[in-house]
């Protein structure tokens, strides 16, 4: 297991491009399940968690190649092929690191007609049951059977059936499931107060390119005419806001001016706007996007996650990292999860001043943060005790950066590119 020593106090400078878009690329694989032949994905994120679905695709019987060579390394291209499918079913051992492993459950249900699937684990962040998903599965025809921690599921003899249904709440991966399910069913579905994440309507797009009649993308209304199959189709996955703002919030914390290649700026608009209230200087240019920050200049701002285009709940712990060196006292409400503060108490170690009031943060600015020895709870927490190291004075220890590695691209590196100085060394 990994571990991250960081030297604080280094600016950052340079250029870094933001790699493809970790909550695009897991259900578009599982959007491979649905389709006749392969589905080929460019500007794919190295990832642990794509590795995860790779593995879990391959023991269902598929033909995965992810991660190919060349001679410079990996490219960014993968090619899946499910169309010789044999085994409808994502064992425990596969699942239990993976909240994502339930969108394999409505293209299972949509083109096998059955499916067997552990209950999905992934970051300790809070409940995040499926209960929504299997609920329109359910209006669609489907019979499920939970015991054991598996969801048991099958559809009717003839294939599952449209509906027109609308989600008590918004949901990103139950909109992308019965998006998916939906594509092979008999009929119209129609999914009201759907989840207009970036993220989903990258997926609608693919499958469109697959073959399927989906109108309303980009909108929380979507209407999905079913198709008797879907063919091979080749589909770029969209630049990672998350780790573009994550990018824009270590340029801010450690000071310095660095430029973000290829990131999707509209996608961005909540975020950028945040860190220009705080401060910080921004400019979109050809694409790209260039920002500048003086480390400990910048003021409090205040934060409410929620569905987009609200502000993300992904970006909540990164910019709480980086209110706890501005001036001025932030609050930071998280609406989405319930238990997704659980970086606040490491934060702490390196002397940031924050109280917690239920799912309120209360973040008074300090002049300068001291290092410290940290541990990552999970995915988002890592990356914002990374930035917080990086702002620090001293030297800081990060312990678990599994989490980090499982939705981040090389975050380390392309860090380093810029100037900061982190060394991944093995944990004792």
């Amino acid at each position: 297991m990994d571990k991250l020593l960081v030297e604080g106090g280094a600016p950052l400078s340079g250029s870094v491009k933001v790699s493809g878009a970790k909550n695009a690329a897991l259900p578009l694989m599982a959007a491979a399940i649905l389709a006749d032949g392969p589905l080929t994905l460019t500007n794919i994120p190295k990832l642990g968690d794509l590795r995860t679905m790779g593995k879990l695709l391959k023991h269902m019987g598929g033909e995965v190649n992810l991660y190919p060579e060349s001679g410079d390394g990996y490219l960014e291209e993968g090619v899946l092929d499910m169309s010789r499918l044999a085994n409808p079913e994502a064992p425990h051992e596969l699942v239990k690191t993976m909240r994502a492993s339930a969108l394999v459950l409505g293209p299972l249900l949509a083109r096998f007609g059955q499916a067997k699937v552990s209950l999905p684990g992934g970051c300790a962040i809070g409940v995040r049951p499926i209960d929504m998903h299997l609920k329109a599965l359910a209006a669609m025809g489907a019979e499920f059977d939970l015991t054991g921690g598996d969801v048991v599921a099958k559809a009717p003899k003839d294939g599952l059936v449209g509906v027109d249904l609308r989600f008590d709440s918004v949901t990103v991966t139950g909109t992308e499931n019965v998006m998916m399910a939906a594509v092979l069913a008999k009929g119209r579905t129609v999914i009201r107060n759907a989840a207009r994440e970036p993220e989903v309507s990258d997926t609608a797009r693919a499958l469109v390119a697959m073959g399927a009649k989906i109108s309303g993308i980009d909108s929380d209304e979507l209407i999905i005419d079913g198709v008797d199959s879907l063919k091979a189709a080749s589909h770029s996955i969209m630049p990672d806001r998350v780790e573009a703002g994550t990018l824009l919030a270590a340029v801010a914390m450690a000071g310095g001016r660095a430029t973000l290649k290829g990131a999707k700026l509209n996608d961005l608009a909540v975020v950028m706007g945040k860190f220009t209230e705080a401060g910080v200087f921004l400019r979109a240019e050809n694409g790209d996007l260039t920002i500048e920050a003086h480390r400990g200049l910048l003021s409090a701002v205040n934060v409410t996650t929620g569905p987009y285009p609200g502000f993300p709940t992904d970006m909540q712990a990164q910019f709480l990292a980086l209110m706890c060196t501005s001036k001025g006292t932030s609050i930071i409400t998280e609406t989405i999860f319930e238990n997704r503060f659980m970086h606040v108490a490491e934060l702490k170690r390196l002397g940031a001043d924050v109280t917690l009031e239920g799912r309120t943060a209360v973040v008074k600015g300090v002049e300068r943060l001291s290092g410290a020895p940290m541990t990552a709870s999970d995915l988002r927490a890592s990356a914002s005790l990374l930035l917080a190291a990086m702002a620090a004075k001293g030297t800081s220890e990060i312990s678990r950066v599994y989490h980090l590695d499982r939705g981040y691209d090389r975050l380390d590196d392309k860090l380093n590119s810029l100037g900061a100085k982190i060394k991944r060394v093995k944990a004792s």
